[in-house]
């Protein structure tokens, strides 16, 4: 049975922190609903209400999109290990740029300023709801280590690459719906 908590509890953040994938799904009023594997290394826990991902480089950037059209986002967290448990953390979500003051400000106080090789902006969700459910559908699975792929593929484009990647592929959602990634208006 599923419980609901106002914020991130000292329980949820052993949970979390335990965890080495998470989900984000989000959406705009219309069009596709969006599901994203992300690493758990990139979440840090700022408050019982806010937790922000150092997000990278990848073949879209749907998230971004949907956050400007419509702010909602689900950050779903499943044990494949020990106990079974789900956790989700509901919200508002918005992106900080990569040249904004308060993506510095928390790569600072959060990531020791150490950006990975890809990375390109910052997702931060100011959580209102907290729920666990019991998992038991959740299937066990064991650790095998972590792909290297992105990072060597994000180093041999380099900066500039990089750079025209983004505005080629991460600009606009698959439903055409800006990112606002390299607009002014999307720097926070």
């Amino acid at each position: 049975m599923g419980k609901q908590f106002e914020h991130i509890e000292p329980t949820h953040r052993e949970f979390i922190e335990r965890q080495r994938i998470f989900f984000n799904a989000s959406a705009a009023p219309e069009g596709h609903v969006n599901v994203s594997p992300r690493d758990c290394a990139a979440l840090r826990i700022l408050t019982p209400n806010s937790v922000v991902y150092l997000d990278r480089t990848g073949s879209g950037n749907e998230t971004a999109a949907h956050l400007l059209a419509d702010g909602r986002l689900t950050l779903m967290f499943c044990a494949f290990e020990g106990p079974p448990m789900i956790l989700r953390l509901y919200g508002k979500g918005r992106i900080l740029s990569r040249r904004s003051p308060e993506y510095n400000a928390l790569l600072a106080s959060h990531f020791a300023n150490a950006e990975p090789p890809g990375a390109r902006q910052m997702t931060l969700l100011e959580v209102d709801l907290v729920q666990t459910s019991c998992g038991f559908g959740v299937p066990l699975f064991d650790y095998a280590g972590e792909r290297t792929q992105l990072i060597r593929w994000a180093e041999s484009k380099g900066e500039s690459g990089l750079e025209d990647y983004r505005r080629q592929k991460n600009t606009r959602s698959i439903d055409g719906l800006p990112t606002g990634l390299f607009e002014e208006a999307a720097i926070s």
